[in-house]
């Protein structure tokens, strides 16, 4: 057995795992950020869950392009230059030490890790979609499925930013909540948030499993 490409395949298929595992608990504990029956103390502690519990997500989607990249390296899918494969991981897990910054630092402290993250993220959005286009296209020579997931994990990138977008207005009903507790205005815009969320996340879902369908059909 080769034991260093069954534990690099070993930790690309449990990406999808936590990813969709983090996802469905963060969902879950949304939940009582609507429950009138919650106190206030009560919600915060599910919005801290919550936010923990999201970072599963994004962890793996830092980490989804590395170790894909890595096994299409050295099961031969594609050819790679020497030295490549290091500067990816070096990138990616210095992206990953960034976004674990933006989770842990917040107010202001955090404000310029943000703004960076949200660089890099349209810096490899775009070089996710070049590549998934030059694959389809024959300008880069790689199998079909492996175009086709670099496109879906793109598309990944694109649903998250989205998400950002849509979560902006429940940070000021989050804070008024805290501040003077829970009120119709602070329930509806909260309620309304998720409502709105809800459905672009599970476009997310949807990507990742067709990334999981992509991965085991291997179409060339």
């Amino acid at each position: 057995m080769d034991w260093p490409v069954t534990l690099l395949t070993l930790l690309h298929v449990l990406i999808p795992i936590y990813w969709l595992g983090g996802d469905l608990g963060a969902f879950y504990s949304a939940r009582f950020l609507i429950d009138a029956r919650r106190s206030v103390p009560e919600r915060m502690l599910a919005l801290t869950i919550l936010n923990n519990i999201d970072m599963a997500p994004r962890t793996t989607l830092i980490l989804a392009f590395p170790t894909g990249f890595t096994l299409a390296a050295v099961k031969g899918w594609l050819a790679v230059p020497h030295g490549w494969l290091g500067l990816v991981w070096a990138a990616f897990l210095a992206w990953l030490v960034l976004a674990w910054l933006v989770h842990l630092r917040h107010g202001p402290a955090g404000a310029t890790y943000k703004k960076v993250d949200i660089a890099v993220r349209y810096v490899v959005l775009a070089s996710l979609a070049g590549a998934g286009v030059a694959g389809l296209t024959g300008a880069l020579a790689m199998p079909l499925f492996i175009a086709l997931k670099l496109l879906v994990l793109a598309a990944c990138i694109v649903i998250g930013l989205i998400v950002r977008i849509q979560l902006v207005p429940l940070f000021p009903a989050i804070i008024a909540m805290k501040s003077t507790g829970a009120t119709p205005d602070t329930d509806a815009t909260i309620r309304r948030v998720l409502g709105i969320t809800t459905p672009t996340v599970q476009v997310i879902w949807a990507l990742v499993l067709a990334a999981c369908f992509l991965g085991l059909g291997t179409p060339v």
